[in-house]
């Protein structure tokens, strides 16, 4: 067991820590494994909205005139700060949100890192200004000031791979992090303090989207909007942003399909798809949360699968192993159940987990990993995005019908596809509609791009994406 750290929740504006200027409401933070209270931070009001904005926006004529050189030099001050401080952030994020020690030190924590690495390598290889053959220069400027709104589920992957290529770019930014997940927001925070960054150009407050989100996206002194969460969250930011024409990038909801063929490694597929599946307890937007198998293997699927899904431990988050923690909140657990139960009514078959907590596991939010088979693509189990550890198994017949199956889906985040034949297997890629297909079980680095097709989202972070998101290209002709 790790000791818990203690937390003192303030809003970072204007290169200074503060407290609301007149709200003195307070909410409280949540430990996911013990389901109880174990901090407050502040709640910020419309009035603390501007007040970062306007900080932003004061900050961004001199931010956005200064040499790349100089951005680049304080971003690795940024990541050594960040690199001194790993293990608190480690336990943050476990604290917070309930991922593992293991999976928080290995993954999300990481991810930091990761990201802050290749995006100071992105710009250190980008060209900002080129000629084009008629003489006109094409030039890459900063947008402006940007609101980020990152989520709960990869808290410190969501605000790295936001913040820094904005401010690689030269952009000012105004940050609101999940109320769920404050603690490595501030952790952030701090390390952007301790490296240097001048006043105004990164501002963080805490507060709930419902009350302030709609002051955050539609300020008219901010230019762009960059949002990760929900698609029912996302429509209502894109609303909210159109009236004055704001850039808005999106990454949101998945269901996720992963197609495994007969001539795959079905042993190594299956099992890799249930591991990913229930990676990080389920929520994560990229899953793998369809299986499609094909007929003919179906059946050795199923129980290759199910024996899988009950091969994951269940433990604390404060504890050292390979094991799934719990999911984030009360809320969660009570949406995850009530889909497990859907599945059952809608005559689906429950291979693995089912209803109730895990024996043994009456405090904190934990979930029985989870398997169905017997699904069809019409059911809301194979439709909606559940976010919990939660699989379906679905048959297909051939190519045609895979591909049918897997596109026939509101979302189009993440997609997977495994063959022996990798000439299939890239024709099937090619005419899935996902911002990102994986053949074989392989990984994404941080050079690669990510984002949706359709309703899960618009946009591409990561890596020299990332850094374009933030950017205007100006001509200028007779140059």
């Amino acid at each position: 067991m790790t000791q818990q750290q203690e937390y003192n929740l303030q809003f970072y504006i204007n290169g200074e820590w503060c407290m609301p200027q007149k709200s003195v409401e307070t909410l409280g933070v949540i430990d996911p494994s013990t389901a109880t209270e174990f901090t407050q931070i502040p709640l910020a009001s419309v009035e603390d909205v501007d007040h970062a904005v306007v900080a932003a926006k004061s900050a961004f004529e001199q931010w956005s005139e200064t040499h790349v050189e100089t951005r680049l030099t304080l971003m690795e001050r940024f990541l050594a700060e960040y690199e001194n401080h790993y293990e608190e952030m480690v336990v943050a994020i476990s604290t917070e949100m309930g991922a593992p020690l293991q999976v928080s030190r290995e993954a999300q924590a990481e991810t930091g890192v990761g990201h802050t690495k290749e995006a100071i390598a992105a710009m250190r290889s980008m060209t900002l200004e080129t000629m084009t053959g008629s003489g006109a220069r094409i030039v890459r400027e900063p947008i402006g000031v940007c609101t980020l709104i990152t989520p709960w589920n990869w808290p410190i992957n969501q605000i790295v791979s936001k913040v820094v290529p904005a401010l690689l770019a030269g952009c000012c930014v105004v940050l609101k992090p999940s109320e769920l997940t404050p603690l490595s927001a501030d952790l952030f925070a701090q390390c952007i303090e301790r490296a240097g960054f001048p006043p105004g150009v990164f501002n963080l407050i805490h507060g709930e989207g419902s009350v302030i989100g709609p002051a955050l996206t539609s300020h008219p002194l901010v230019d762009m909007v960059s949002f990760t969460g929900s698609t029912r969250a996302g429509i209502e930011i894109a609303r909210s942003a159109a009236d004055t024409i704001k850039r808005v990038s999106q990454e949101l909801g998945g269901k996720s399909a992963n197609i495994i063929f007969a001539d795959a490694d079905l042993e190594a597929m299956v099992i890799q798809g249930v591991q990913e599946c229930m990676y990080n307890t389920g929520q994560s937007c990229d899953a793998p949360t369809r299986m499609l198998v094909e007929a003919s293997v179906y059946d050795k699927a199923v129980k290759i699968a199910k024996r899988a899904t009950e091969a994951h431990t269940i433990g604390s988050a404060h504890q050292e192993g390979d094991h799934l923690g719990p999911v984030v909140s009360a809320t969660q657990f009570e949406k995850i159940q009530n889909y497990i139960k859907i599945g059952i009514d809608e005559g689906a078959q429950l291979v693995a987990g089912g209803l109730g907590k895990p024996e043994g596991f009456e405090k904190g939010y934990f979930v029985k990993p989870t398997l169905f088979s017997n699904v069809n693509n019409t059911m809301r189990i194979a439709r909606e995005e559940i976010f919990g550890p939660v699989l379906v198994i679905i048959r297909f017949e051939g190519e045609e019908e895979a591909i049918q199956i897997a596109n026939d889906s509101d979302f189009g985040l993440g997609a997977y596809v495994s063959s022996s034949d990798r000439e299939k297997a890239r024709r099937v890629a090619r005419r899935l509609k996902s911002g990102t297909v994986h053949i074989n079980g392989a990984a994404q680095d941080y050079d690669v791009p990510f984002g949706g097709y359709k309703q899960s989202g618009n946009g591409r972070e990561y890596s020299v994406f990332g850094i374009h998101e933030f950017q205007e290209i100006k001509a200028i002709n007779g140059w």
